[in-house]
């Protein structure tokens, strides 16, 4: 029987308890066992009746995980579990199934390369079906402080298949999977040259009218996974030294048979070269690995834990500052507002002929002065014209 702690019957619990019948109760793990009186429970089996009555009681989250700490070990050990206001840099937990082949297992310990340090490896084999059971999944995380797993695969129906996960609070946020094509596929061995150095963080760059799509969908999704999964630990500051590769993913259009795009993931070497001038020449030499995806299974996060997911602690985001903006690239935008300017007191360029005394003279009439035509007929007429003298 099942209750929950809000169930109007608990107070029937308390009354057993006073008439002496023994109850076990079980609060979700917890274990705690209630015995009777002893005259009365040797009553009850001498009729027929179970000394103990067993209850399973379901506490609501808000006091099923609080956990007081004992020791002072443990204490430090729920401390580094608090969230915090500036996270630390995610943890990928790589992880293979029970059946995995080959080619995903190298492909596996590549990207491992590319993650390190930041990385947890598992060689062993596990039992699990992220899309079945993912409880062993949320050990793992909780265990090792990974939000990010990445679980291969290989089955008959579903060939090399890795499995992309977020975890949120030690639960399972979202899962993306994706089916690699062993065709096309390159692993980090297959190509020559050197390659980038531990613990860089590379460009990521998305290619293709599927990752814009406004409406949430499956490439959206393997956007989201993948910047989080390479995107590495915020820093204030960027060293253009430490720019040495760059990750593209590119999907085109779907097939004319109806079949999903695929993703192509590519990497590539970031090369400066003297160029004469004072900016180099930037070339790229692709390093591996190169994987072509198919879409498989998703998941997506439910409406309410990604809300709660995208919360930021208080006094992380600088306070806004009224008519100051920001732009793209960083440079502050102002708005300053100004009131209703007399341009009659504006200051222009000192001119003889712009004089006030002589606005006002040409305003109340100047002196008028007779002169001649030219003209032989008008000055056989003797016709008189007049004009102002301006100056």
């Amino acid at each position: 029987m099942e209750w929950a702690s809000n169930d109007i019957r608990l107070p029937f619990l308390v009354q057993l308890l006073r008439n002496g019948q023994g109850i076990r109760v079980h609060f979700d793990d917890r274990f705690e066992s209630h015995p009777p009186a002893k005259p009365r429970e040797e009553a009850l089996i001498d009729n027929g009746f179970q000394p103990y009555l067993d209850f399973a009681v379901t506490l609501p989250d808000s006091l099923s995980s609080t956990i007081k700490p004992k020791t002072v070990r443990s204490k430090r050990a729920l401390a580094k579990r608090e969230p915090l206001a500036h996270e630390n840099t995610k943890v990928v937990l790589l992880l293979q199934g029970q059946t995995c082949s080959s080619f995903v297992k190298d492909l596996l310990s590549d990207i491992n390369a590319l993650k390190r340090p930041f990385t947890v490896r598992f060689t062993k084999k596990n039992d699990i079906r992220p899309f079945e059971d993912a409880s062993s999944l949320e050990f793992f995380s909780q265990k090792n402080d990974a939000s990010l797993l990445l679980f291969g695969s290989h089955s008959k129906k579903r060939p090399h298949c890795m499995t992309w996960i977020r975890c949120f609070g030690g639960q399972v946020l979202d899962m993306l999977e994706l089916y690699v094509i062993k065709d096309t596929a390159r692993t980090l061995a297959q190509f020559k040259g050197d390659k980038c150095k531990v613990g860089l963080k590379p460009l990521l760059s998305f290619s293709g009218t599927q990752f814009e799509s406004p409406v949430s969908n499956q490439y959206t999704l393997a956007k989201s996974i993948f910047t989080d999964f390479f995107r590495g630990g915020e820093s204030a500051t960027v060293d253009v030294e430490g720019l040495q590769y760059m990750i593209s993913f590119a999907a085109g259009e779907d097939a004319q048979d109806g079949s999903a795009a695929k993703i192509h993931m590519r990497c590539w070497r970031i090369i400066t070269k003297r160029s004469g001038q004072k900016v180099p020449r930037v070339e790229v030499e692709e390093m591996g690995p190169r994987i072509d995806f198919s879409i498989g299974r998703t998941k997506e996060a439910e409406a309410s834990v990604w809300k709660e997911a995208m919360k930021k602690a208080k006094g992380v985001e600088p306070k806004s500052r009224k008519n100051i903006e920001t732009d793209i690239v960083g440079d502050k935008i102002g708005r300053i507002h100004l009131g209703k300017q007399d341009l009659s007191e504006l200051q222009t360029r000192k001119m003889k002929g712009l004089k006030r005394e002589r606005e006002r003279e040409i305003e109340e009439g100047a002196e008028e002065i007779s002169i001649v035509s030219e003209d032989e007929a008008d000055a056989s007429d003797g016709v008189e014209l007049k004009r102002q003298r301006i100056a």
